[in-house]
């Protein structure tokens, strides 16, 4: 169903619905360098992105695009601080809407997409919109252990820290 872009090259720009009418689809890449929003989450910039968008309308003639996304995103981990990447494999159905009152009609499964009035599409944005909801809050590397360890503080940092112990020491005299 997808049409690759000639050369590897994303349009700008897609007409949403016309590409739903002709149940038509695009696949291209991106390099990270390029996704200036989510550039500030990575670590470094190095890589691509690989995606597809197909258009077309389902049994209840609701038009959708379905994205697909697949990447390996640059992170910095929060436990060993080393460079790490997360694979990230995004399969998700967008229902386009026209209005927010729309969104109530979506079948299940589906995420609403608040079409423009024009009816033009930005794919790289969307890719880019669905990478930034990837990223974690803490990113972590698969594998990396969390530093739970009891550390016993030195016996005469236990006793200034004990507010009895003058009292104990005055007895004692």
């Amino acid at each position: 169903m997808s049409a690759d872009v000639p050369s590897g090259r994303v349009p700008d720009v897609l007409d949403a619905w016309r590409l739903v009418a002709a149940r038509r689809g695009v696949e291209g890449r991106v390099p990270l360098s390029d996704m200036t929003r989510l550039r500030d989450s990575l670590v470094d910039a190095e890589g691509e992105v690989s995606f597809s968008l197909d258009f077309d309308s389902d049994a209840l003639q609701v038009p959708y695009v379905e994205l697909k996304i697949d990447a390996q995103l640059p992170l910095l981990c929060q436990r060993s601080l080393e460079r790490f990447l997360l694979p990230v494999q995004i399969v998700q159905r967008l229902g386009l809407i026209r209005d927010e009152a729309d969104e109530a009609a979506l079948p299940p499964g589906y995420e609403p997409l608040l079409m423009p009035d024009d009816g033009m599409l930005r794919p790289v944005e969307l890719v880019e919109d669905e990478l930034i909801l990837a990223v974690p809050v803490v990113p972590m590397a698969p594998g990396s252990e969390a530093v739970e360890r009891e550390w016993e503080a030195p016996q005469a940092e236990q006793d200034a820290a004990n507010p009895f112990s003058v009292l104990s020491s005055l007895k004692k005299n």
